[in-house]
């Protein structure tokens, strides 16, 4: 279905180039009526230059017309027949320049932690070709040392609900071929809380803290059985200067 182009800057040509009311341009623009009408006060799109719907082939001089004479009468959209199928189209996704230079890192990210994509889905998700994707997952690009591995979503080269729902997709179509997986590839397509409670509880060592602890403890107790074992008597009786000497 085709649309409207410009729709804010043709209703201004509207307003002021013909006498069809507001409603009918709020219909036709997809604006609303009160909107309309404050664009003929002054009050809305102030500054924007109208846009010709007629001589950019949206509407007829006849299609005018009628809409003119009958307040009831909806303007409806020419039809462009070179336009016709434009919204269908398919491609890669359009990269900026500026993460042009981000694609092979996350092309090895892809082809390193998601096997199981395949090369289309890879080019949609990155906005690449698939000779691309062919040398840096047989190793034979051409920068593949100088290569590491990062994550698309976060160098914003798509979201992570469309990796999630490529790696759906993949998953599914694998297991609809008798393919089995691994615990790796199931855990990848696991929420994080999921894939953190397949982790068992790994033994826990003893810190410095707790290893201290334990010598302190240890001390204190062989200092108070040495404490106990003092005689008092014989600590602070010594023998006379006398009977030292009568000792042989």
């Amino acid at each position: 279905m085709a649309k409207l182009l410009m729709a804010k800057a043709t209703a201004v040509w509207l307003v002021d180039n013909t006498t069809i009311s507001f409603k009918q341009i709020a219909d036709f623009t997809g604006m609303h009526e009160l909107e309309v009408q404050g664009i003929a006060d002054g009050d809305v799109a102030a500054g924007v230059k109208g846009f010709d719907p007629i001589a950019n082939n949206q509407l007829t001089h006849a299609e005018i017309e009628a809409a003119e004479k009958d307040p009831l009468h909806k303007l409806k959209l020419k039809f462009y027949a070179a336009a016709t199928g434009e919204e269908k189209r398919r491609g890669p996704r359009y990269t900026p320049l500026s993460k042009r230079q981000d694609r092979p890192a996350s092309i090895l990210w892809l082809v390193k932690f998601h096997p199981e994509l395949a090369d289309s889905q890879i080019s949609k998700l990155v906005g690449t070709t698939k000779p691309t994707i062919t040398a840096i997952r047989e190793r034979t690009h051409w920068n593949i040392s100088n290569i590491q591995p990062i994550d698309p979503v976060a160098l914003g080269l798509c979201k992570q609900s469309e990796l999630d729902t490529a790696v759906q997709k993949a998953a599914a179509k694998k297991a609809k071929e008798g393919e089995t997986m691994s615990d790796d590839e199931r855990r990848k397509l696991l929420s994080t809380d999921e894939s953190l409670g397949l982790v068992e509880e790994a033994p826990k060592m003893p810190t410095a803290i707790e290893g201290l602890e334990t010598f302190s403890l240890s001390v204190e107790a062989e200092d108070k059985a040495d404490h106990d074992h003092i005689d008092a008597d014989n600590l602070f009786n010594l023998p006379d200067d006398d009977e030292e000497d009568e000792q042989p």
